[in-house]
């Protein structure tokens, strides 16, 4: 299973912001990441939506972090841009398995996506490098 663009872009650009600890405009970010700036624009309205960080309008403007890289997981920010982390569609409740395999590994999926959110749980941005919150 591989992380989509997406959530992989949303990683560097919080990771930028966490490692700057100050205000950072949209094409600066862009650029730091590599992300390109279309993209870089739609996961930051995504990433402002959710809360884990706040935009500033105005010619001094620009993106922070809403609160300690500390407290914002992996997992968050994952999350903020894909939805809930689950590992098949049929753990979605608007699913419908209609072969008796989907349903007899549904509840394996569950035991592996809590697994899962658990680890990305774990990392937080709160170091150049994520930093285990259990160790």
């Amino acid at each position: 299973m591989v992380l989509t663009l997406e959530a992989d872009y949303a990683v560097r650009i919080v990771d930028e912001l966490a490692r700057s600890e100050r205000k950072i405009d949209a094409r600066t970010l862009s650029e730091h990441t590599r992300v390109p700036l279309r993209f870089a624009l739609k996961i930051l309205r995504k990433l402002v939506a959710s809360g884990l960080i706040v935009s500033y309008k105005g010619a001094h403007g620009g993106y922070m972090l809403a609160g300690p890289a500390e407290e914002i997981t992996l997992r968050q920010v994952i999350e903020a841009v894909e939805g809930p982390y689950m590992l098949s569609r049929c753990q979605q409740n608007d699913y419908s398995c209609n072969h008796d395999a989907c349903c007899r590994f549904h509840e394996i999926y569950d035991e592996i996506s809590a697994i899962v959110r658990d680890k990305l749980d774990s990392y937080t941005f709160g170091t150049e490098n994520y930093k285990d919150k259990n160790s």
